[in-house]
C-alpha cells in the first residue's frame, strides 16, 4: 500500500560522472566526437544500404536496422548526458526521465532479438543455402522486425509503468548518468521485489533466448566453416563469425551484468562505466564490425564514391 502523503518529484538529479569542471569538459569533448561518428557511421550505412541495389538483401535489411537502433538508442542518452556536462544542475524532468528509460529499454531489447535474427540469417545463408530463399523471404525478415520492436516496447512499457507507480519519498538524486531502471528502483521508498522479478523476468529471458539462439547459430556456422576444403574460404568466413561473435558477447556482457542481479548488489561507480558500453561505445563500433570490414560494403561505398567524382 502506497503512503498517501508522498509526493512525485517533478524532476530527477542525475549524478553523472564527476563534479570537477576540466574532466567534465574533456569527458564532453570526448563523448561528443563519439555520438558524432555513431551518427555518421550508421546514417551513412542506412542511405548506402537503400540506395544500392547489390545491397537489397535480408543481411543488408537487418543490418539498416541495427544502425537505425544504435542511433536511436544511443540518441536517448547521449545528447542528454552532454548537456550536463556542461551544466551545474544535472537535472532532468520527470517525463522526460520516463521517456529516456522507455526509449533505451524499448531500442535495447529490439537490437538484442535483432542480433538474433542476424545470426539465424548468417546460418540460413552458409549452412542451408539451397532454402536460405525460403527461410529468409521477404515476409520472414518484415515479420522479425516487426516482431523485435513490438517486444521491445511492450517490455519497456511494462518496466517504465511499474517504475513510475512507484512512490519516490526520500531523494530525487539518481546515481548514474541516465534514468535507467536499477537506480530509480533504488530511490523507490517502497517494496520494489515484484520490480526486480520483472526485470530479472523479461530481461533474462529476451537477452538470454536470443544469445543463445546466437550462440546455437554460430556454432552450426563453425561446424560448417571447418569442412569448408579452400583454407582462404574457411579462414575468411571465420574471421568475419569470430569478430561478431566478440562484439555480441562483451554487449550482451554488460547486459546481463547490469540487469540480471540483485539491486542490493549495484555498485554506482562500476555500473556507470560498464553502461558507457552499451550505451555509447558499441553503437559507434557496430557498423565497423558488422558492414564496413564487409567486401559488399566497401564495394558498394568504392562505387558510390566513384560516381560523385565523375559526376564532379
Amino acid at each position: 500500500m502506497l503512503e498517501s502523503n508522498y509526493t512525485m518529484p517533478t524532476e530527477f538529479l542525475l549524478v553523472g560522472f564527476t563534479d570537477y569542471l576540466p574532466h567534465r569538459v574533456t569527458l564532453f569533448l570526448v563523448f561528443l566526437i563519439v555520438y558524432i561518428l555513431t551518427v555518421v557511421g550508421n546514417m551513412g550505412l542506412i542511405i548506402l544500404v537503400h540506395i544500392d541495389s547489390s545491397l537489397q538483401t535480408p543481411m543488408y535489411y537487418f543490418l539498416r536496422n541495427l544502425s537505425f537502433l544504435d542511433i536511436s538508442y544511443s540518441t536517448a542518452i547521449t545528447p542528454q548526458m552532454l548537456v550536463n556536462f556542461l551544466t551545474s544542475r544535472k537535472s532532468i524532468s520527470l517525463y522526460g526521465c520516463a521517456l529516456q528509460m522507455f526509449c533505451f529499454g524499448c531500442f535495447a531489447d529490439a537490437e538484442c532479438l535483432l542480433l538474433a535474427a542476424m545470426a539465424y540469417d548468417r546460418y540460413a545463408a552458409i549452412c542451408n543455402p539451397l532454402l536460405y530463399p525460403t527461410l529468409m523471404s521477404r515476409n520472414v525478415c518484415i515479420g522479425s522486425i516487426v516482431l523485435a520492436y513490438v517486444s521491445g516496447s511492450m517490455t519497456s512499457m511494462v518496466h517504465v509503468g511499474l517504475t513510475f507507480r512507484l512512490p519516490f519519498c526520500g531523494s530525487n538524486v539518481v546515481n548514474h548518468f541516465f534514468c535507467d531502471i536499477p537506480p530509480l528502483l533504488a530511490l523507490s521508498c517502497a517494496d520494489a521485489h515484484i520490480n526486480e522479478l520483472l526485470l530479472f523476468a523479461l530481461c533474462g529471458f529476451i537477452q538470454t533466448s536470443t544469445f543463445v539462439v546466437i550462440f546455437i547459430s554460430y556454432f552450426c556456422i563453425l561446424i560448417t566453416v571447418l569442412s569448408i576444403r579452400s583454407s582462404s574460404g574457411r579462414s575468411k568466413t571465420f574471421s568475419t563469425c569470430a569478430s561478431h561473435l566478440i562484439a555480441i558477447t562483451l554487449f550482451y556482457g554488460t547486459l546481463l551484468f547490469t540487469y540480471l542481479r540483485p539491486i542490493t548488489s549495484y555498485s554506482p561507480n562500476t555500473d556507470k562505466v560498464v553502461a558507457v558500453f552499451y550505451t555509447v561505445v558499441f553503437p559507434m563500433f557496430n557498423p565497423i564490425i558488422y558492414s564496413f570490414r564487409n567486401k559488399d560494403v566497401k564495394n558498394a561505398l568504392k562505387k558510390l564514391l566513384e560516381r560523385n567524382w565523375i559526376f564532379k
